[in-house]
C-alpha cells in the first residue's frame, strides 16, 4: 500500500485510528513488527482490533514523518524490551544471581534464574528472561564495553 493512501493519528482515548483513502476508519488499530530484532524498521503490519491485517509496510523509511511517528509510538507502547547497554555488576557467578544493568530504559535490577535464560539469537545478539520473564535485549554484543563482557563471558 502506497504512504498516501492512509493517514494515521490517535483518537483523543489514545487509540491508533487508520483512515484508508476511501475514507474508511479503523479505531484501535495496532501496529506489530514482523521481525523486530533483525529488522525493527521493515515489515510492519497494521492490523485491526479484531487482528485483520488491514495493511502491510515494508520500510518505515517510505512513510512521511507524521505517519512514521504514529506507527513509532503505537509499536512502543506495544512492545517492552528494554536493551542492555552496560552490565555493572553481578551479586554472584552461580545463579540464581542479581544483575545491576543500564538499559535504554535506565538503571534497573533482575534477578537471572540459570545460565539457560541468556539466549543467543547470532553471534553479537543475546536475550535475556529475567525471573519474572521480562526479556531484555543485548543486540550488539562487540560493542558492550570491556567491563561488560568480561562479566558475560561467565555466563555463557
Amino acid at each position: 500500500m502506497s504512504p498516501t493512501t492512509f493517514t494515521l493519528a490517535f483518537d483523543a482515548f489514545g487509540k491508533l485510528v487508520l483512515t484508508l483513502a476511501d475514507g474508511t476508519q479503523h479505531v484501535g488499530a495496532v501496529a506489530v513488527r514482523a521481525f523486530p530484532i533483525a529488522a525493527p524498521q521493515q515489515s510492519i503490519s497494521i492490523l485491526s482490533a479484531e487482528g485483520k491485517e488491514l495493511m502491510w509496510i515494508e520500510s518505515l523509511d517510505t512513510l512521511p514523518d507524521n505517519e512514521r511517528q504514529h506507527v513509532l509510538q503505537a509499536l512502543q507502547g506495544r512492545e517492552f524490551m528494554p536493551e542492555i547497554l552496560r552490565l555493572d555488576g553481578v551479586n554472584s557467578f552461580s545463579t540464581p544471581s542479581v544483575w545491576r544493568v543500564q538499559t535504554s530504559r535506565g538503571a534497573t535490577e533482575f534477578v537471572l534464574k540459570g545460565e539457560e535464560d541468556i539466549r543467543r539469537l547470532s553471534p553479537t545478539t543475546l536475550i535475556v528472561a529475567d525471573a519474572h520473564g521480562v526479556q531484555f535485549l543485548i543486540r550488539d554484543l562487540p560493542a558492550l564495553d570491556r567491563h561488560t563482557r568480561k562479566l558475560l563471558d561467565r555466563f555463557l
